[in-house]
């Protein structure tokens, strides 16, 4: 079966930080680009990164470039999201999605078929 499994949220002080994990079980994470979303109360599901399925292009959303970072282990089958600088307008669930074919490329925009249960990041003072 199929999993994506989210960890490393958890509660943080303004402009500190966090990162966080999407390990893979039932496939190889290798092949696939890996999204990074976030939802907030209220508020529609917002793309946050992706990282193609080498890792070789990446992108991020307006609101966390230069702040955040995402990158792949493909030996450990996981894919991660540094957040530094965190803001309380960071506040949300973060899910990994993954795209189930190759691509060179990535988008948040595309259709992702594989999708974690979410990990709550909470930055408040």
């Amino acid at each position: 079966q199929l999993q994506l499994v989210e960890s490393g949220g958890g509660l943080v002080q303004p402009g500190g930080s966090l990162r966080l994990s999407c390990a893979a079980s039932g496939f190889n994470l290798y092949y696939y680009p890996i999204g990074w979303f976030r939802q907030a109360p209220g508020k529609e599901r917002e793309g946050v990164s992706c990282i193609s399925s080498s890792g070789g292009s990446t992108n991020y959303a307006d609101s966390v470039k230069g702040r955040f970072t995402i990158s792949r282990d493909n030996a450990k089958n996981t894919v991660y999201l540094q957040m530094n600088s965190l803001k309380p307008e960071d506040t949300a669930i973060y899910y990994c999605a993954a795209i189930g074919y190759v691509s060179s490329r990535c988008a948040t925009d595309w259709s992702y078929d594989y999708w974690g249960q979410g990990t709550q990041v909470t930055v408040s003072s």
